[in-house]
């Protein structure tokens, strides 16, 4: 079992930054792929960014890419989103999820573990 809280949710301005954070439980987070997906009202779950189990590989979706950074602490169970020059369509709530299938994975149905979700809302 793998539990997963988010934090560093907020209200930033648009061209702000936040940073998230995703602390996890359980003896398999090292070996477990992490990604940060969103989800707007009205909209489908996406993957933002995920990574691979020791941090190597990473993927982006194409709207965040040099603005998003993942990275993980397997020391300290803990995945993060940097989150710079936000936009108002960031506004959305943001899901860490822990998959077990393979080495790192950018759809829904390849995780297994859920966190709660952190509501990040950029005005403009």
């Amino acid at each position: 079992q793998v539990q997963l809280v988010e934090s560093g949710g907020g209200l930033v301005q648009a061209g702000g930054s936040l940073r998230l954070s995703c602390a996890a439980s359980g003896r398999t987070f090292g070996s477990s792929a992490m990604g940060w997906f969103r989800q707007a009202p009205g909209k489908a779950r996406e993957c933002v960014a995920a990574i691979s189990w020791l941090g190597w590989t990473t993927s982006y979706v194409d709207s965040v890419k040099g603005r998003f950074t993942i990275s993980r602490d397997n020391a300290k169970n803990t995945v993060y989103l940097q989150m710079n020059s936000l936009k108002p369509e960031d506004t959305a709530v943001y899901f860490c999820a822990a998959g077990l299938k393979r080495p790192i994975a950018t759809m829904a149905n390849e995780y297994d573990y859920w966190g709660q979700g952190t509501q990040v809302t950029v005005s403009s």
